[in-house]
């Protein structure tokens, strides 16, 4: 008797598990970088439109590396970054962020994104602070619905990611009266670090799920560098084209 055919999902969480694999070797060879506090624009370029991106935990802002290169690519689009070592929660990771979103000139239009942790630090600044700057935010696997055991690792600055911690709870309490701020989750999948990725995304705003990703390799995806390009050029000034690479214009 021939054995029984795998589950149609078996060959998708193999290859989304060798994609992870590649993903974390990744960044181990680029944490090492960008290890100052801040990675600001040139300061003498014109800039009207920012994104700041803010990693996850043990990581840097050099693994965001690749992510920044696609999306400066297009004209008129600058990157900033943050590194913050293990240890500081969202709090004061958001406080960090505003000295840095400070350096940025008055007219600065500021998107934020951020993986996992990132992104919960991306969303709480733009609902807490009020600064009219901020035009979206957008997160990359952020666990805003919690991740059960995070008090335990508080030695790292997760616990405020343990359930119905008092900063997730401000967040998703305060979303709706935020809504005026746009924002996208962007779910991965097959992430094994947020069980039931799904119920992870904010609740408000939109919400993209790509299948076959992990909570790593979503980083270095090249569907992730186009939907964070594209919503970064939906509201860009002047909003009266898109651009391509840099030197190109489509209308």
């Amino acid at each position: 008797m021939a054995a029984p055919s795998p589950p149609p999902r078996f060959p998708r969480a193999l290859a989304a598990a060798g994609r992870e694999v590649g993903a974390f070797f990744r960044q181990a060879l680029l944490v090492r970088h960008d290890l100052t506090d801040s990675v600001l624009p040139p300061a003498n370029k014109v800039v009207e439109d920012v994104v700041v991106f803010l990693h996850g935990m043990l990581a840097s802002a050099g693994v965001l590396r690749p992510l920044r290169a696609g999306v400066e690519r297009h004209a008129g689009v600058h990157a900033a970054a943050l590194t913050y070592p293990p240890g500081p929660g969202v709090v004061e990771i958001a406080t960090r962020l505003e000295a840095l979103v400070r350096e940025l000139p008055a007219a600065t239009r500021v998107h934020l994104v951020g993986h996992s942790l990132g992104g919960v630090v991306a969303r709480y600044y733009a609902q807490e602070s009020g600064d009219a700057r901020i035009v979206q935010t957008i997160s990359l696997a952020s666990p805003f619905a919690g991740v059960s055991g995070a008090r335990l690792l508080r030695f790292i600055g997760i616990a405020d990611l343990e359930p119905h911690s008092p900063v997730l709870r401000r967040i998703l309490l305060g979303a709706e009266r935020c809504a005026h701020v746009p924002h996208l989750s962007i779910i991965a999948a097959e992430d094994q670090f947020i069980p039931s990725p799904r119920v992870h995304a904010l609740p408000v705003g939109d919400v993209v799920v790509l299948e076959g990703r992990g909570h790593n390799a979503i980083l270095y995806d090249d569907e992730v560098v186009r939907l964070v390009a594209r919503r970064v050029l939906e509201l860009r000034r002047p909003r009266t084209a898109i651009a391509g690479p840099k030197g190109d214009a489509a209308a």
